[in-house]
């Protein structure tokens, strides 16, 4: 093996964006992610959950909840108030239409994937109709005080549970009025404080699942307007729960980092009652989760620590393999770093602008393994800011280090680099 140098780079301050909403596409294979930045990424769980596709963020697009429609097209929507489609192939955002209600908190898609509802600011649901080359507005329904944090579509598609601060309440879709409202915090012995109700499911027996700040998943008759289980996970808000395919299993996610999973299993061996009951915590984040996911072999969670994580049921798993294997994804799947190896320069990428670095030297010799001291330490050299609110995609930096270009959603740029004396200087080409 011939000799080389290894220089530990340790001035690369990377803040990666933490993980805002998750869709598993219904009957497919794949997995949308959204970050913190407006970024949306799009993994296949067929390839071993392979990052296929990346759309870069936005300054003025925040994306608070995604969702798959009419089979594979992606739609997203945020607190600037608009509904995005993403182009899957040119990966970008391919149209906005405005909601019509001030900020976006969530949306969800029908069973069939031809609607969209979404919950405002301003306590009103819209129905969207999903067409081809879009989407349209359709109608509003029945419109209450207070933000809709949360939506839930049951199966069937007759009904919508919309959850807002102290209570949610259930809507029917074809005559578009409220028949029930629940207070979720009639039980709490000091409730001075308000109650969030963070997420919510409707599944398609009737029962209403909810997740609130107080830490419980309560499960709601909504015809009788009756709490039929509690179960109190957390001392802190339980913020996101994931149903299965086949509302036996649900996942939950809370602001300590901790994941927890409910079952719906017989009260007796062999017998036909059956009750929630939590089975499983896992501790794989260090902040908020704010996304969960629930594939049909695995629980999905993504938190504000940037991490995706992975965690197979091995009761659901056919056979040892890579579908049996717990994956933590903690680091982004592009190259940020690009390296001048000439002129031992190194180029790292951020989401708006690009820093220029020249390596530091030595004029020791040593052992293999030992660390030398430098003589020169690295030199920050040059930041270079993208223009507008796109964010950059990707960046290179030549090998002789005269040249840096980077893109865009929509632009390239190239720069010339000149070191001199004086210092360095860039010229736009």
């Amino acid at each position: 093996m011939g000799e080389f140098e290894v220089h530990r780079v340790r001035f690369f301050g990377l803040v990666p964006a933490g993980v805002r909403c998750l869709a598993c596409q219904p009957r497919g294979a794949r997995l949308a992610l959204a970050r913190t930045d407006g970024a949306v990424e799009v993994y296949n769980f067929a390839a071993n959950y392979f990052q296929e596709k990346v759309i870069p963020g936005h300054e003025a697009r925040s994306v608070e909840s995604l969702c798959w429609a009419a089979g594979d097209r992606l739609f997203g929507a945020g607190l600037a108030g608009d509904i995005t489609e993403y182009d899957l192939s040119g990966l970008s955002a391919a149209r906005g239409v405005d909601g019509g209600g001030g900020p976006i908190w969530s949306m969800v898609a029908n069973g069939s994937g031809t609607q969209l509802a979404i919950g405002c600011e301003d306590g009103s649901v819209k129905i969207f109709q999903v067409v081809p080359g879009g989407i349209q507005f359709e109608r509003n329904l029945d419109r209450r005080k207070g933000r809709v944090l949360c939506l839930s579509w049951q199966p069937s598609g007759t009904h919508i549970v919309a959850g807002s601060i102290d209570f949610f309440r259930v809507i029917n879709v074809t005559s578009g009025q409220t028949v029930q409202r629940i207070m979720v915090n009639h039980q709490v012995e000091k409730a001075q404080r308000e109650c969030v109700v963070w997420a919510v499911a409707l599944l398609s027996s009737g029962t209403v699942v909810s997740a609130d700040s107080f830490g419980r998943v309560q499960f709601w008759d909504w015809e009788q307007g009756t709490l039929a289980e509690s179960h109190t996970i957390s001392t802190s808000a339980a913020l996101s729960l994931a149903v299965s395919e086949k509302e036996d299993s649900i996942v939950v996610g809370t602001s300590t980092g901790a994941t927890y999973q409910l079952q719906l299993l017989p009260v007796k061996l062999g017998g036909l009652e059956k009750r929630w009951v939590r089975t499983k915590p896992f501790q794989f984040h260090s902040h908020d989760v704010r996304a969960v996911a629930h594939s049909p072999t695995a629980l999905i969670s993504g938190g504000l620590d940037a991490q995706l994580v992975i965690r197979p049921l091995m009761e659901r798993v056919q056979k040892k393999g890579y579908d049996a294997v717990l994956r933590k994804f903690t680091f982004p799947h592009r190259r940020l770093v690009s390296c001048a190896r000439k002129a031992r320069l190194l180029l790292f990428q951020f989401s708006q602008y690009l820093e220029l670095w020249r390596l530091g030297s030595t004029e020791e010799t040593g052992k293999d393994g030992e660390v030398l001291p430098l003589c020169r330490m690295p030199e920050h050299l040059v930041q270079l800011k993208s223009k507008g609110p796109e964010h950059i995609y990707c960046s290179c930096v030549s090998p002789c280090g005269t040249w840096v270009g980077y893109s865009t959603a929509s632009r390239f740029q190239l720069y010339r680099v000149r070191c001199d004396g004086d210092g360095v200087s860039l010229r736009k080409v």
